[in-house]
């Protein structure tokens, strides 16, 4: 059969999500009869019954659900095209996602070895989502956490798990702490809140706020801040990650210049933290 067009699949992820044709229309801004006639087009071309019709209601079939997922990832991945072109066009520009409470350490020694467009920075807890729809260029993600699928990776530093407390706190003086005990005081986010370690840090010296963050934001703490160890939550291997884009005819890695030479700083970045051998590719 011809190849689908993008607009009948359009139709049929609003007849599938909404599980009712005049609602599916009057979404997608249309009649209802063309669009009924659009989806019994569609599977006839298709030779499957994608949608179980009676009088009162309508059903996802087994090949419909498989092809409303496979229909939501073809779009996702339009979309993100389209993105990726907009922005080849535009002047160099790098975005960097990175977790909320990173520390800057490493950031700041990727950055004085890479020569290059100054990256801008993403705080985000999905930092894998912001790599393939196209709202980062690059990433520090988390080894072993982290949906790597489809990314190459550097591993670059290990991080071990501190709990950042206000100096008044009674848990400060200890010389660990567990996340149990850290769960007993309602200020405990348990997981980071998205924002820069600067508003972090603020918020736990105002009592606000207790959150356990990688072990070099131990760099930045204010007096009114301390980092104590928790032992009960695992340590994280810290990566930098990309995308490597392909197409049908090659599988040569068609980045950027500017990711390539992110890239190779943190090439060198392992090196220097012996994770990788001098050389090695």
């Amino acid at each position: 059969m011809d190849r689908l067009e993008t607009r009948e699949l359009v139709y049929f992820v609003a007849v599938a999500e909404e599980l009712h044709f005049s609602r599916a229309a009057e979404r997608l801004g249309m009649a209802q009869p063309p669009l009924s006639r659009a989806i019994a087009r569609l599977e006839r071309r298709m030779g499957v019954d994608l949608l179980r019709r009676t009088s009162r209601r309508v059903e996802l079939t087994a090949a419909g659900s498989v092809f409303l997922e496979e229909c939501l990832s073809l779009l996702d991945g339009l979309d993100s095209a389209v993105r990726r072109a907009q922005q080849a066009s535009l002047p160099p520009r790098l975005v960097l996602a990175v977790r909320p409470g990173a520390g800057s350490g490493l950031i700041a020694q990727l950055l004085r070895s890479y020569d290059g467009v100054e990256p801008e920075l993403l705080f985000t807890h999905d930092r894998t989502k912001a790599l393939r729809d196209g709202t980062a260029d690059v990433a520090l993600v988390c080894v072993g956490s982290d949906d790597l699928a489809g990314l190459r990776t550097i591993e670059l530093a290990e991080e071990n798990p501190v709990a950042l407390l206000p100096r008044g706190h009674t848990l400060a003086g200890r010389a660990t702490v567990t996340a149990t005990e850290l769960r007993r005081d309602p200020a405990f986010a348990e997981r980071c809140p998205p924002m820069g370690l600067d508003e972090m840090l603020d918020r736990v010296a105002l009592g606000r706020l207790i959150a356990v963050v990688g072990s070099a934001a131990g760099e930045r703490l204010t007096p009114e801040v301390c980092a104590v160890p928790v032992t009960d939550l695992p340590a994280t291997t810290l990566a930098l990650g990309w995308l490597e884009h392909t197409t049908r005819h090659s599988t040569r890695h068609m980045a950027r210049p500017e990711i390539t030479a992110l890239v190779r700083a943190a090439r060198r970045i392992a090196v220097d933290h012996a994770r990788i051998p001098a050389g090695a590719s």
